[in-house]
């Protein structure tokens, strides 16, 4: 006796439905495959470049040797932090670093938000005054350094313009009261139109429905802008308001090419002063050291926004 078996489809019936436990666990496993296949290269360069660094800074942070010399580096655990914290030089460092974020975040999230909210309104020409304001970020830091110690320098254009006027000449870069704002005002030129374009397309995502409503109800602009724009502007402000104080906490361009930290450490910023201990002074590791309290104090600023910012949305 013969016996013959038929395969489902050459018979024309229909396989039986998979379980529906199987249907889902196929589905979590295409997902997770997915989302793996799209952030491994992300969290690879985390790792290369964020987290191996830290480690790094760590490692020096905890050793010490002798510049130039040949033998293997010597632990020392905190000693390079206690030094560091009993340095009247790191901490007017630190002050001079906090001085100037605090006056030149709000200044420049200010004036962006201003420009943002201007360049919204349907002037003529919007495109080529977005434009113009941009421009200075789309210029190297260095380039945009250099053209400025040009102009701030004691026979350069600004003081030929204050001596035509009769003003004697500024010492933009050289006096101990003018070179922080000195360079509040270049890192300023470069960073308020760059974050100018992030708050335009926070501006152009709120619905105007908004506004007509705000408007039949009688409010007038500045009530719009308080009881409107602010409060649906709060997530881009957030994002703009980190990514300007961690940039600004590293500004390092400026000060290298225009002052050297000077005069008397007023433009010795915290990134200025580990570039000035690794590579002028040859010590990686208080530099290290160093590197990792500005990394602690920026994590701390920056949760204290975070956190500032939430309590706001949620009142």
């Amino acid at each position: 006796m013969t016996l013959t078996t038929h395969h489902p489809e050459s018979t024309g019936a229909k396989p039986p439905p998979l379980p529906k436990g199987t249907l889902q666990r196929r589905r979590f496993v295409g997902n997770l495959s997915a989302a793996a296949i799209f952030l491994t290269p992300a969290l690879a360069l985390i790792v290369v470049l964020r987290l191996i660094p830290v480690v790094q800074a760590v490692n020096d942070a905890t050793h010490t040797s002798l510049p130039g010399s040949t033998l293997p580096p010597r632990y020392v655990g905190l000693d390079n932090f206690t030094a560091l914290f009993s340095s009247h030089a790191f901490w007017s460092s630190v002050q001079q670093t906090l001085v100037f974020n605090v006056i030149v975040n709000p200044l420049q999230i200010a004036l962006a938000l201003a420009l943002a909210v201007l360049l919204t309104q349907n002037l003529p020409a919007t495109g080529i005054w977005r434009t113009l304001v941009f421009l200075p970020a789309a210029v190297p830091m260095t380039g945009s350094a250099v053209v400025w110690g040009i102009a701030l320098r004691p026979d350069g254009p600004v003081n030929a313009a204050l001596t035509s006027v009769g003003i004697h000449q500024q010492p933009f870069l050289t006096g101990q009261g003018q070179v922080l704002g000195s360079i509040i005002l270049i890192a300023s030129w470069i960073g308020v139109g760059y974050w100018m374009i992030f708050l335009i397309a926070g501006l152009n995502d709120i619905p105007a429905v908004y506004y007509e409503a705000a408007a039949i109800d009688g409010a007038g602009p500045l009530r719009r802008f308080w009881s409107v724009t602010l409060p649906l502007l709060r997530r881009p402000l957030l994002f703009v308001l980190v990514a300007d104080t961690v940039s600004n906490f590293v500004l390092f361009a400026p000060m290298q090419i225009l002052t050297d930290g000077g005069p008397q450490g007023k433009s010795n910023f915290l990134m200025y002063d580990i570039f000035h201990n690794s590579f002028e002074l040859s010590d990686p590791h208080t530099a290290a050291a160093e590197l990792l309290v500005l990394l602690v104090l920026m994590i701390v600023i920056v949760a204290v926004q975070f956190r500032l910012l939430r309590s706001a949305e949620e009142s």
